[in-house]
């Protein structure tokens, strides 16, 4: 086990380097910088641009210095100070506007990945178990309607029926007092209140493939020789189920988590414009469409590394689950 974490270990560093680099290179695709085009807009409103501040800017990114040197600072300032630079559009550091939205970002996603394990573990087994039956039936139809529903369109019909029905704006994550509010008690109640749309929303494709998947690799596992001679040897029949066949079916669900870490980050960026969600997903699309090198391009570096992170976990824990993949 030793061995293959330490080689897994092994394939990151190159990799991290790599996604690096391209990180990089793309933050400098666009033609020009967005400097170039801050100055030309704001001559053309007639104003003069503070040639100090031009200045500062340019010298700490190192514009119009070679790549190499560009990347040696950005990367230095990364490593050892934990600056990701300056987003030229907000103002702000980058890495500040990151962490703002990013701690409700995280309580989505993780509200949302426990409320599609939770829906869909028990409801996958139970449509395994009991193939072809009514339950088994009514879970493939509301599975096939999760899986071909837009998230988007599902969100807008939830508005639609929370503003209609319940008589409630179920658009964004807190009332309006609450906005700008300390938190409090009564805040956080608030928000548990408006939580449950985004978490069905974006669980429901994700809850209704899940479902597929384990039932389809139980029905699998079912029909092997080992699950027929732990029953002919009288275990009781759940007992059996989830202590062999289920562990197998799980490979999925752990495999899954290679793409967890960057989802906690990016999240639903169309889901969150619809509803006026505060996360980080509509920042990232913003900083693309304004050409925000330095915001869009530290966001990538961030989504692409927590990815290689996330499939390091994967890897172990399938490891740990299924001792086969250690030697494949």
């Amino acid at each position: 086990m030793f061995q293959f974490i330490l080689r897994r270990l092994m394939y990151m560093i190159p990799t991290l380097i790599a996604i690096s680099i391209v990180s990089f290179v793309i933050i400098q695709l666009p033609p020009g910088d967005y400097l170039t085009s801050m100055v030309a807009g704001l001559r053309d409103q007639g104003v003069e641009v503070d040639a100090a501040q031009l200045a500062a800017l340019k010298e700490r990114y190192g514009l119009g210095q070679p790549i190499y040197v560009q990347y040696y600072k950005w990367m230095s300032g990364i490593l050892l100070r934990g600056d990701f630079g300056q987003s030229f559009e907000w103002r702000r550091p980058v890495s500040g506007l990151i962490w703002q939205r990013l701690g409700l970002t995280v309580l989505i996603s993780l509200s949302t990945l426990l409320f599609v394990w939770a829906i869909a573990f028990p409801i996958g087994i139970y449509s395994a178990v009991k193939q072809y039956s009514i339950g088994d039936y009514i879970a493939t139809f509301f599975g096939f309607i999760g899986l071909a529903t837009p998230n988007f369109l599902l969100a807008l019909v939830l508005m639609y029926i929370g503003f209609q029905v319940f008589g409630q704006n179920v658009g964004g994550l807190f009332s309006p007092e609450f906005v700008d509010a300390a938190w409090s008690w009564a805040k956080v109640k608030d928000l548990m209140q408006h939580l449950w749309v985004p978490m069905v929303v974006l669980g429901a494709s994700g809850t209704a493939g899940l479902i597929r998947v384990m039932r389809a690799n139980l029905l699998d596992e079912l029909g092997k020789l080992y699950v027929v001679a732990a029953r002919a040897k009288g275990l009781p029949e759940w007992k059996l189920i989830l202590k062999y066949p289920v562990r197998v079916a799980l490979n999925p669900f752990v495999s899954g988590l290679g793409w967890l870490l960057p989802q906690l980050v990016s999240g639903s960026t169309i889901v969150a414009i619809v509803l006026s969600l505060p996360t980080t997903g509509p920042l990232l699309l913003r900083a693309l469409m304004a050409q925000d090198m330095y915001l869009a391009g530290s966001f990538l570096l961030m989504l692409s590394v927590l990815t290689v992170i996330g499939t390091l976990i994967s890897d172990i824990l399938l490891a740990w689950l299924d001792p086969r993949i250690r030697y494949q």
